[in-house]
């Protein structure tokens, strides 16, 4: 693809693609956002659903490409960007772990909080995509214990969405108490790209609730 192109990312405030906004901040890459209202259901109406036909945000529009699927999103975008450093190139020794934190966080840590957002029980071992919520925590605490970041002292994209994940896990109290995550989760939601994406989601979730408020 070339660099010519401007990529478009669907968002909509306080949702999954608020990650992806952040992502793009660290990329410093130029974008363009189309925000949709999902108090309004513009989720669900024809002019986006031929973006993606499930509803979901993020989105994103790059030329001719369409990707959703927010881990794909995020590869994605990193490797569309590589002047940023955020994704380690192939054959760098940790090109494959960033691609297992990547995809464990769809392949495991979702289904995993889902269920217990939930409260589901979870499929037998044999055939659970996570085998069981505290194993599957206690992995990833275990890799967030030894460095500053997922693969070391370097940031990369997959600390973008980890930190964006977790924050929100434990928001809703789903997530046990572990002072190494909670370190991490400061660090990365103490960058300021963090913070003004935060604070440019909550001016438009004010401005979408006033929207869909019924008239006096």
């Amino acid at each position: 693809m070339g660099t010519e192109s401007t990529v478009v990312l669907f968002h909509a405030p306080q949702t999954r693609s608020s990650g992806t906004c952040v992502l793009m901040e660290e990329l410093g890459a130029p974008y363009e956002l189309k925000i949709l209202n999902t108090l309004a259901g513009e989720q669900r109406q024809t002019a986006y659903l031929k973006i993606n036909p499930l509803g979901k945000v993020p989105a994103v529009k790059d030329g001719e490409a369409i990707i959703t699927e927010q881990v794909a999103i995020f590869i994605y975008l990193a490797d569309r960007f590589p002047q940023s450093g955020l994704a380690p190139p192939i054959g760098d020794p940790r090109w494959g772990p960033y691609l297992r934190w990547m995809v464990y966080y769809g392949s495991c840590y979702e289904p995993a909080l889902i269920d217990r957002a939930l409260k589901r029980e979870p499929a037998p071992l044999k055939t659970s995509p996570y085998g069981d919520f505290d194993s599957m925590f206690q992995t990833l605490a275990d890799q967030i214990a030894q460095r500053p970041y997922l693969l070391g002292d370097t940031l990369t994209a997959a600390d973008i969405l980890w930190g964006v994940a977790l924050d929100w896990g434990r928001r809703f109290g789903l997530l046990p108490q572990n002072e190494a995550i909670n370190t991490y989760i400061a660090r990365i939601t103490g960058r300021k790209s963090f913070a003004d994406v935060s604070a440019r989601d909550a001016l438009l979730a004010a401005e979408h609730a006033a929207a869909a408020a019924p008239s006096q």
